[in-house]
């Protein structure tokens, strides 16, 4: 699907463009054309880039691919642009996905491609619509606004991290299970796949804030420069989040020993219970029929009841030592 979306002073903004009147609207240096390709097929899209907004085989396959992470390359009339937005997956099997936006920004367009719909673009395209200070600043200014709708979208993601960051804290305290340490292991994946992709993203616009492109405006680099500082942050709260994972994988290790530990101590109380007993009848073989030795002493039924008696009371006072020594 291509979208189209055309400003020109004193008039309406159109979003009904042809194909035909892109050349048209390009020579006209203070209109404003954006044209955004939602998944279009590469052979549709190929030749309006390269024929009609004539720009270079390189940009054009690098755009096309959907490889590569955030980038920002300088072609002078225009500059290109890899972006990322995310997408959190809160079921069972937690993950992040990642849809790459290509962006191409000249001096009177902005073009932009994606395989699959991003939120942000749809946003930035509403807001335009509903106000013209988006499109009328220049297209510089509308890529300040697409840019900022989608690290906005990060926000609610960090957020739901941090929730889940929360349960498994508490999950590791109450009651550490199997599926906790796999839950555990999953947010680690996402924040390192979260840090990739705002780390070289903060140096997109760390250029875009502070190089000289001819087709930034000098006063809009400001605005930039705000994005800069939400992606600081995010880079920041990512940090954090991954110590409170780490956190939480050293304490679920700890409650894990601490519970294998109370077992074997559990344990080793039962066979010390039993310890003097099993000792007891290792020695007398526990054999109370009368013994052809003549040692009827050792079976009759005085011993039989003392032999009992030392069964149930020496147990009992063991547990009542162990008690006083505070070992159970």
């Amino acid at each position: 699907m291509i979208r189209s979306l055309c400003f020109i002073p004193s008039q309406e903004i159109r979003t009904d463009v042809l194909i035909q009147e892109y050349a048209s609207i390009l020579k006209n240096p203070k209109a404003l054309l954006w044209i955004d390709f939602d998944n279009e097929p590469d052979a549709s899209v190929g030749p309006i880039l390269t024929k009609i907004f004539h720009f270079h085989q390189l940009a054009v396959d690098d755009a096309l691919d959907e490889t590569h992470v955030p980038k920002v390359d300088d072609w002078g009339e225009y500059v290109y642009l890899v972006l990322n937005a995310m997408v959190f997956n809160e079921s069972e099997s937690l993950s992040l996905t990642t849809k790459e936006l290509d962006v191409f920004l000249g001096k009177n367009y902005v073009v932009t491609h994606h395989d699959e719909p991003i939120s942000s673009v749809d946003k930035a395209r509403i807001a335009c619509l509903r106000d013209k200070r988006y499109t009328s600043n220049g297209p510089d200014h509308l890529l300040y606004k697409i840019i900022d709708d989608l690290i906005a979208d990060y926000m609610p993601i960090v957020e739901a991290i941090d929730d889940q960051i929360d349960r498994v804290e508490d999950e590791v305290l109450v009651k550490a299970a199997p599926d906790t340490l796999e839950r555990i292991f999953a947010l680690k994946r996402i924040l390192l796949s979260m840090r990739r992709i705002i780390t070289p993203q903060r140096e997109v616009l760390s250029k875009l804030a502070r190089d000289d492109y001819e087709v930034v405006d000098p006063k809009d680099r400001v605005f930039f420069r705000d994005i800069y500082d939400h992606l600081v942050r995010l880079h920041d709260i990512n940090e954090s989040m991954r110590d409170l994972v780490g956190g939480s994988l050293d304490t679920y290790l700890s409650v894990i020993n601490n519970r294998m530990n109370e077992v074997m101590k559990t344990l080793t109380i039962i066979t010390t219970f039993f310890m003097p007993v099993s000792f007891i009848t290792g020695f007398f073989g526990m054999n109370f029929f009368e013994p052809s030795g003549g040692l009827t002493d050792w079976t009759n039924a005085a011993a039989f009841g003392l032999v009992m008696a030392i069964f149930i009371c020496l147990p009992v006072a063991m547990l009542m030592w162990m008690k006083r020594r505070t070992w159970v």
